[in-house]
């Protein structure tokens, strides 16, 4: 069985590679289930299992409407309908909102970010029976924060967070967990690269070491494009050792959301990112550890602007496909698509959302109705469409 699995990998690698081409297919769009829809601004959906009930459940922050959110998975009975819903604080221009356990009590808690006026990183968390937010005062009104993720990089004190930003003082940074991580005058900011505006932050172990690195799409400045950064490991870290940059590729692109998996089935992990106007960069990874990059040239007569793209099997024939959100999305546009591979052909291009819907954001994947098909979950900004998940009809 090994020698034709191998063999099979090669022809599909050659696939994808021959043929860059997308192509309209026309489909009807999928049914959408709203989970909330009554405040402004949603931007963005992080996972995670807030409840222990073993079921992922959603956090929002409301760029507008001022407040994050957990939206609570009820399961596949009642998936259709709005969400049981927690407000975990009240804060103004939140852009980033992901759930973590900062103090190791075993419950997951929130850390968000703002932009605007506000520029800080705030940690939402349960005391005495009651949701409190608290900032950072090492990231308080210091730069518009873009992006979080939460890991242990310096081996002590459990999880840090490697956050990123945009607009004046830009950077990709991270903030060093004390020894109590409830003591927050005692969290440490340190650089690790200037930045001009970073739309996504990853964390993947890229050069197979055993650690976390960075990877991030930077969308302004002086170097655009996708890159990683080289995580030099927990001991080189309480050093405060600079972090080794690599280039990925979309340089001198302006780079939205970045996804990461097997695009092409060979086993190496890819590399795709939306950029503007309306493409979808692919990264290939190659043996030697390298990248080959190919253009999708999406059908934009009938699509917005770039926003945010996502890796994952659509309808069930083993090939991993694309989905694609847009911004700008005006008049009879459409705000989200879904791209699938062909074996030996071009991708098609089919609808999914329609034209309702002006300003979408990244994207989650999730068997919400129990068929055993990957539904779709985002958020849309502008037309007040809130948070929602589109059904799957491909079985």
């Amino acid at each position: 069985m090994r020698p034709n699995l191998f063999l099979a990998a090669l022809c599909f690698t050659a696939s994808v590679m021959a043929d860059d081409s997308v192509i309209l297919a026309p489909e009807a769009p999928w049914n959408r289930h709203t989970i909330d829809n009554t405040s402004r601004g949603a931007d963005g959906v992080k996972l995670g299992d807030l409840n222990k009930d073993g079921l992922p459940d959603i956090v929002t922050g409301w760029e507008e409407g001022g407040v994050v959110r957990v939206y609570l998975n009820p399961g596949a009975a009642k998936a259709c309908e709005p969400w049981p819903q927690v407000t975990m604080g009240e804060v103004k221009n939140v852009e980033e909102a992901i759930f973590t356990d900062l103090d190791g009590d075993g419950e997951l808690e929130i850390v968000s970010g703002t932009e605007g006026d506000t520029r800080t990183l705030y940690w939402h968390r349960r005391v005495e029976g009651a949701w409190t937010t608290q900032p950072f005062p090492a990231a308080t009104n210091t730069q518009m924060w873009m992006q979080a993720a939460a890991l242990d990089l310096d081996g002590q004190h459990g999880p840090d967070l490697l956050v990123a930003s945009k607009s004046k003082d830009a950077t990709v940074s991270w903030l060093q967990a004390p020894q109590k991580a409830d003591d927050l005058k005692a969290w440490s900011l340190h650089k690790l690269r200037d930045a001009g505006w970073v739309m996504s932050l990853n964390v993947h172990d890229m050069d197979g070491d055993g650690d976390a690195d960075a990877v991030f799409s930077d969308r302004k400045g002086e170097r655009t494009g996708v890159f990683w950064l080289e995580n030099p490991g927990a001991a080189a870290n309480r050093e405060y050792v600079p972090w080794k940059e690599h280039a990925i590729g979309g340089l001198g692109k302006q780079v939205m959301f970045v996804d990461l998996g097997d695009v092409n089935g060979d086993g190496l992990m890819d590399v795709a990112v939306a950029a503007k106007p309306v493409e979808i960069v692919l990264c290939l990874r190659k043996a030697d550890g390298g990248w080959e990059e190919h253009e999708l040239k999406l059908k934009g007569e009938n699509l917005g602007d770039a926003k945010a793209v996502k890796i994952v099997h659509v309808n069930g024939d083993k090939l991993p496909d694309l989905l694609f959100t847009c911004e700008n999305a005006r008049g009879k546009l459409e705000g989200i698509v879904w791209l699938e591979q062909q074996s030996g052909g071009p991708w098609q291009q089919h609808t999914l959302g329609g034209p309702e819907g002006l300003k979408y954001d990244l994207m989650q994947t999730l068997d919400l109705d129990g068929d055993g098909d990957l539904d779709v979950i985002t958020c849309e900004e502008r037309d007040q469409l809130g948070v929602f998940w589109y059904e799957n009809p491909h079985k």
